[in-house]
This record gives structure tokens, C-alpha cells and sequence, in this order.
């Protein structure tokens, strides 16, 4: 995802907080609310793990061959140091074929761009500490907040169409904007990932910049084609679902309408 914003937010963002540092800072709240040996959910047969990855937005599961492998005990402790994702564990030999991987595979399944990402552990030295790197790095959601540790997965996202609020988290207004937002991001899952930039964090600042907007006119909605930068922006008094929903379709309406421009030339020529 060769996006100029986002590239030039991620690149201040490492200048203030490496993405193993944060995550580091992340896992150590986890650590405080839950045991690291907690286990894993046992998934026994491609039933319970179909049922186990539709049921959340990011699920991850350990493919392992033992049980009680060296690996497993890793994936244990990282399960356990990401309390909010939740982990299963599969050693059934129709599980792994039924996902097409193999043995010692950590695989993060995630609702948002109907993706899936894999952590092969017989290839690289894995540890708990990268582990919980991957998670934290891949684990997209219907809305992901914006921090040195996500810019990677959003960097990597399959979609070509970025959803941005930028907004004050601090403000009283936040949580019913949030609830709204989100529920617009159902609509559009699988084709817009949904973004929120907190307006106050200084880091954030550029991307503010970029869109040429100041912190009065805030909130505000921005819209991004990851291809050729080609954006748009709304300033709003106040988030709504048919708002958003209007925006997006109005931008991806007019992307549409410039791909089948540029390919009208190349029709006639043939």
C-alpha cells in the first residue's frame, strides 16, 4: 500500500516510538489483567474452527502437531498476553488441511478485509515476543486506531479505499461519534478500512497537514484511494451513518468513474 500519508505518518510515528516498543507497551496493560498460561480454546474439528474464526473480528489459531510442543507453550503465553484476541489451538490433521497449512503455523484471521495472515514458525525463530508482535501488528478490525503499531497492518491492507475520522478522542461527544462510525463500517466491510486519527496526538499532526485541515474545523472525514492518493474530505458538526455512508459511495462512484475513463482509450484502440 503505497500511500504518501500514511508513509509520512508512519515514518514520524517510528521517529517517537518503535512498533515492538509500543507493542510492548500494549502487552504490559494485558499483562495485568490476565495470566499469561492462559490456554487457548481446543479446537477439535473444522466445525468448531469455522464457527470459532466467524465469530469475532480478528481470531488467531495455533496449527500445531503436539500439543504440548515447545511452539504450542509459546503461542500459550502470547494468547495470554493479548487477552482482547481471542486464541485457538488445532492439532486435528483435518483442520490444518481443511487451511491449507502446516504444522507450527500461527494463523491470524481477521473480518475487516476478509484476510488471513500467516506466521510459518518452522521457517523463522519465533518466540512469545514475535508472536504478539504479528498479532498486534495485523489485528485490523472494522475501525483501527492509528499508532505506530497498526500503520503496519494498514499498510499491508489488501483495500484500496481508507476511511479516515479524525477526531478528538478526548471529547464527551467521542464515544456516540465512535458507535456510529462503526456501525457505517459494517456496511462497508470488505471494501473501505475504517480509520480513526486522534486529532491530539502531535504525531498525527502531518496527516492533519495533508488534508489541509486545522483543528477548528475538526471533526472531519477523509477518504483515500491508496493507487494514486486520490482523496477527498468532509468536515461534519456531527458523525452519522447515512453521512458516511453517502461520502464513501460518492468517492468510490467517482474512482469508478475515472478507472473506466482511463481504459476507454484502450477499448477503441482495440
Amino acid at each position: 500500500m503505497g500511500t504518501s500519508v500514511f508513509l509520512c505518518l508512519f515514518v514520524i510515528l517510528l521517529t517517537r516510538c518503535s512498533p515492538s516498543g509500543c507493542a510492548g507497551d500494549v502487552d504490559s496493560a494485558s499483562h495485568s489483567t490476565a495470566s499469561t498460561t492462559e490456554k487457548p480454546i481446543l479446537l477439535n474439528n473444522i466445525a468448531d474452527a469455522e464457527a470459532f474464526v466467524s465469530g469475532a473480528e480478528v481470531a488467531v489459531i495455533g496449527f500445531f502437531q503436539e500439543p504440548e510442543s515447545t511452539e504450542a507453550s509459546q503461542f500459550r503465553l502470547a494468547a495470554g498476553r493479548i487477552p482482547e484476541v481471542p486464541f485457538g489451538l488445532s492439532t486435528s490433521p483435518a483442520v490444518l488441511s481443511h487451511y491449507g497449512v502446516s504444522a507450527n503455523t500461527v494463523t491470524l484471521f481477521r473480518r475487516v478485509d476478509n484476510d488471513r495472515r500467516n506466521l510459518d514458525m518452522n521457517n523463522e525463530d519465533v518466540d512469545t515476543e514475535k508472536m504478539t508482535r504479528f498479532v498486534r501488528i495485523n489485528e485490523l478490525r472494522l475501525v483501527t486506531e492509528y499508532n505506530p503499531v497498526t500503520a503496519i497492518g494498514v499498510m499491508q491492507s489488501s483495500l484500496q479505499f481508507n476511511l479516515l475520522l479524525i477526531t478528538d478522542k478526548m471529547s464527551p461527544k467521542h464515544p456516540e461519534r465512535m458507535r456510529k462510525f462503526r456501525a457505517a463500517a459494517e456496511l462497508f466491510k470488505g471494501k473501505i478500512l475504517f480509520i480513526l486519527l486522534d486529532s491530539n496526538l502531535k504525531s498525527n499532526e502531518p496527516v492533519v497537514s495533508y488534508f489541509q485541515l486545522k483543528k477548528s474545523q475538526l471533526p472531519a472525514l477523509a477518504v483515500f484511494h491508496t493507487p494514486d492518493d486520490e482523496h477527498d474530505v468532509m468536515t461534519v458538526d456531527e458523525i452519522s451513518i447515512e453521512r458516511v455512508q453517502d461520502f464513501c459511495n460518492r468517492f468510490i462512484q467517482r474512482m469508478k468513474k475515472k478507472e473506466d475513463e482511463s481504459e476507454k482509450p484502450l477499448n477503441e484502440e482495440l
